[in-house]
């Protein structure tokens, strides 16, 4: 499966749903550099470090194994997204 690219002038995210983190049992590792949609289904995986995680929980693949669209904004709608957090953890 390819997923979405989001970058703008200072950074980028791979879209990906929250589900799919729950089904890698990684959505605990993803940081709070990260972004989730208001919805909290789809996370948006920062380029650094969590694109990294995500990359090796399906099989080691590189960026253009993975990526299958790429979308540039010169600031990009992720940035006014919430900080990640895990959607399936239960309020305390």
């Amino acid at each position: 499966m390819k997923y979405k690219f989001h970058e703008d002038a200072g950074h980028g995210w791979l879209e990906v749903s929250t589900e799919k983190l729950r089904e890698l049992g990684i959505e605990n590792r993803i940081s709070g550099y990260s972004y989730i949609s208001t919805d909290r289904k789809t996370a948006y995986l920062e380029e650094d470090c969590d694109f990294a995680v995500f990359a090796d929980a399906i099989g080691g693949k590189s960026f253009l194994d993975i990526v299958g669209e790429h979308c540039y904004q010169e600031i990009s709608f992720i940035r006014g997204l919430e900080k990640y957090s895990n959607p399936f953890q239960k309020a305390k």
